[in-house]
């Protein structure tokens, strides 16, 4: 028989991956969105159904559900309202997978990425695994509230469940592409882009194609846990820069910073930070997912899809989340200033992708 997946936020950058991959595997799919985007034609025509929901409005979840599913897929939870709403409609489904964040790990000084600016940048001697301490759960920040959703489904949940926890994810159909830091310089003409910290940082990548071939794995392997899902390989910051540089044939110069303080005044990429943030993957492996595509493959596919958005209005509206940075990240007065006041601060960096 056909298995059944009902996925939330179907019709946003990780709901619309899914339903593909699903598809492509032989799941009927049926996904909900509040009428805000529009619905994915060509994946309708594979016989992705679709509904429009308001998953606050009471017994709208279950009602959506009729005589239940196989999987219930959120990507969108975000909280323990979230959660009570999952656990409420449990019955109805043979098992949930939410999306969570790598935020919520926290160092051993208590140091966390939501409050980096403030109370310093976390530091991890490794990559970070699932056993790792965790902000505590709360409505206070975007991490605690993830780990409120996370916790109330673990623990109560009488079915399997499945919490993922990507790192900067990326790929098509994004309202944060980090990469439209370094596209906007290069077709903006920009000679020079600087990045703080010479360029080193990493921070771990997330493919979109990634999440959901995790997703579909899991939903396979049915189970209860927490899983960390990243890219292989994940690149430093300037080598992302070289890989962009590489799709859309920028001819500029990427330079690297040489002693930048945390928050840097310039250079400051959304990957960059003064140690890396790197999260383990072995207990993905360890269900039978096999990455399906690295970073400096998928990029080309961002590079275009930003390429054929970006005319189509104001960044900011195009890309909301990136947009509500809480620093300007395309300053290039500030950086032009930098550049020629300290000559000493910087070299190009090699560019070999």
């Amino acid at each position: 028989m056909t298995r059944h997946a009902f996925i939330i936020g179907g019709t946003g950058q990780i709901g619309r991956s899914t339903a593909e991959n699903l598809l492509r595997h032989g799941w009927k799919v049926t996904v909900s969105h509040r009428g805000h985007r529009p619905p994915p034609t060509e994946l309708m025509e594979q016989g992705l159904k679709i509904v429009t929901l308001d998953r606050d409005e009471s017994g709208s979840l279950q009602a959506a559900l009729g005589s239940g599913v196989d999987a219930l897929i959120d990507t969108v939870a975000y909280d323990e309202t979230h959660a009570r709403q999952l656990l409420n409609i449990q019955s109805s489904v043979g098992a949930l997978l939410v999306i969570s964040s790598a935020s919520v790990y926290r160092d051993d000084a208590g140091r966390t990425l939501d409050e980096a600016r403030q109370n310093g940048f976390p530091e991890f001697t490794q990559p970070i695994k699932e056993s790792q301490a965790t902000v505590h759960p709360g409505p206070e920040t975007y991490s605690t509230r993830k780990v409120a959703l996370e916790r109330a489904l673990l623990d109560r949940a009488a079915c399997p469940v499945t919490v993922l926890r990507p790192c900067a994810i990326h790929g098509p159909s994004s309202q944060h592409p980090r990469e439209w830091w370094f596209v906007k310089r290069m077709r903006d003409g920009r000679e020079m882009i600087p990045l703080a910290f010479e360029g080193r940082s990493r921070f771990h990548t997330t493919s979109v194609r990634n999440i959901t071939e995790l997703t579909r794995v899991s939903l396979e392997v049915p189970g209860t846990r927490v899983l960390n899902i990243g890219d292989p390989d994940p690149p430093s910051v300037a080598e992302i820069g070289r890989f962009i540089a590489r799709a859309l044939d920028y001819r500029g110069r990427i330079v690297g910073i040489r002693n930048s303080p945390y928050p840097p005044p310039v250079g400051a990429s959304p990957w960059s930070g003064p140690r890396s943030f790197l999260i383990d993957g072995q207990a993905a492996l360890a269900i039978g997912y096999e990455p399906t595509v690295a970073y400096a493959e998928a990029v080309v596919e961002s590079c275009r899809w930003l390429s054929e958005v970006a005319d189509r209005a104001p960044w900011p509206e195009l890309f909301p989340v990136l947009a509500s940075y809480p620093r300007d990240l395309f300053d290039y007065a500030a950086e032009d200033a930098f550049l020629e006041k300290h000559p000493d601060r910087w070299a190009a960096l090699d560019p070999s992708p």
